[in-house]
């Protein structure tokens, strides 16, 4: 007996679905089941029209668009949950840490102000007073000069008469370095004649000065 030849549909293959098609196809099936499938158990109870990684694509868009509710597997929930532990401690050991350094801060501050209070007990009130007085008597000297010297009634010197100066200067340096030398070689003549107690006596008498 001849083998049955199959009709045309039971032997050409089934289109393949578009997204839009294998959304309605999934939500048909829900909805006629009226309970939870995985992507997986669905792309399997469709004999695998819709394949589960475009099942999972699929229901999550549902789920976002609310129109199928669903909730997160025991796993990832687990997974969830250790995420928020490790975050945990991470904020415990951030706040251990900052209550550290501010109780550094603290005692920085602490050690400050003691050096602080120190210093102004160093320098007592009347000390920066007087300083105060002096700076401004200072102050008043310079600016009665500066006054003076802007006044005009200052006669500048000029080039012939600064070097003159400077001449005379020099001759008068001369002199008395050649005094100081005399002056040391007589008290080395009087040194060795008078007692060395009275040596300070001797140079105050006679006005001398090294």
């Amino acid at each position: 007996m001849a083998p049955i030849k199959k009709d045309a549909e039971d032997t050409k293959k089934e289109a393949k679905l578009t997204p839009e098609q294998s959304a309605a196809l999934i939500l048909d099936y829900l909805r006629k089941q009226n309970r939870p499938y995985s992507a997986t158990d669905i792309s399997t109870n469709l004999k695998n029209r819709v394949t589960k990684a475009a099942a999972a694509k699929l229901l999550k868009d549902m789920h976002e668009r609310k129109e199928i509710e669903g909730r997160a597997a025991g796993k990832q929930i687990d997974e969830a949950d250790e995420a928020s532990l490790e975050q945990l401690q991470q904020m415990d050991t951030e706040t251990a840490r900052l209550r550290e350094e501010t109780v550094a801060l603290k005692a920085e501050e602490k050690e400050l102000q003691k050096a602080l209070r120190g210093s102004a007990s160093q320098v007592p009130l009347s000390g920066l007073k007087a300083s105060i007085a002096a700076l401004e008597h200072d102050k008043a000297e310079m600016m009665a000069r500066l006054a003076k010297l802007t006044s005009g009634s200052v006669r500048p010197i000029g080039v012939e008469e600064r070097e003159g100066i400077g001449r005379e200067h020099r001759v008068w340096r001369k002199a008395a370095a050649a005094r100081k030398r005399i002056r040391g070689e007589l008290w080395g003549v009087m040194a060795g004649a008078i007692e060395r107690e009275k040596w300070e006596e001797t140079k105050e008498g006679l006005g001398l000065e090294f």
